[in-house]
């Protein structure tokens, strides 16, 4: 791990993503490690993946945390070996997510009551309730630690235009986005800082076959810049949002989708 000294002005951090073994957890995770950070990476079940993330990762003093955090309390046997292989934690990134796809795809005029009650559930477990478990177990912590960090939630474009065939995926990103902002209110007087991003279509492995597809030129057109996001960008975004520079962002939901996508 680099001193303070060798980098400038970062201290290093203990920092622990969530869905980092591919994609935009992955890219989080690089950007922290490659600051000097020391990082907990967990995943759900890719083991290829997540050692291929580990591998990527600058630096030592990482780990690997296995857990399905749609199960009832995974989330808090995350924090507690985040904590114990890094020996604190003072950032949280949320960006485990059950993401839109063939298999999640939930329409309400053609889904049956069966299929949508399960994406409805499943999905919120993951998106949403699992991120509150571990924000509060990482505010916790660092309260009772008397210390300052951040959360950085990684939400949708999505809960602000809708997503019609995967509408528990759009409620779900809207709630942690309101979720974020409490959090931003409730832990500011013990120096947390909590964010939101809210990315539009990024460029990750599970987006490959599409974007090669037939409508990769309709998903590049919906931006002016002709493309779509990389994670990269996104971890970039997460990685100043978590530092004490942007402390006084506290509340703030960031929007990454390069125009295509204007709130009012």
């Amino acid at each position: 791990m680099r001193s303070t000294d060798e980098a400038g002005a970062h201290e290093a951090r203990c920092v622990l993503v969530t869905g980092a073994s591919r994609g935009i957890g992955r890219a989080v995770a690089v950007a922290f490690a490659s600051a000097g950070d020391r990082v907990a990476a967990q995943y759900a079940s890719r083991d290829a993946d997540a050692a291929e993330t580990l591998r990527l990762l600058p630096g030592d003093g990482h780990v690997l945390v296995r857990a399905d955090l749609g199960e009832p309390d995974a989330a808090v046997r995350v924090a507690d070996e985040a904590v114990a292989g890094l020996g604190r934690v003072d950032v949280l990134v949320n960006n485990a997510a059950v993401a839109p796809s063939p298999a999640t795809r939930h329409p309400v005029a053609t889904a049956s009551l069966a299929r949508w009650r399960a994406a409805w559930r499943r999905t919120l477990d993951v998106n949403l309730l699992a991120a509150a478990d571990l924000t509060w177990c990482v505010a916790r912590h660092l309260i009772d630690r008397g210390a300052p960090g951040h959360v950085v939630n990684v939400g949708s474009r999505g809960a602000f235009r809708g997503e019609p065939e995967f509408p528990a995926y759009g409620a779900s990103k809207a709630a942690l986005h309101a979720f974020g902002q409490s959090m931003a209110v409730a832990l500011a007087p013990h120096g947390v800082a909590v964010t939101s991003v809210a990315p539009g279509f990024v460029a990750t492995e599970r987006q490959s076959d599409r974007l090669a597809g037939p409508d990769g030129d309709a998903v590049r057109g919906e931006s002016p810049f002709g493309r779509v996001g990389t994670p990269e960008e996104v971890a970039a975004a997460v990685r100043y949002l978590a530092s004490p520079e942007a402390a006084w962002a506290s509340g703030t939901v960031l929007d990454l989708n390069g125009a295509s996508y204007l709130r009012t």
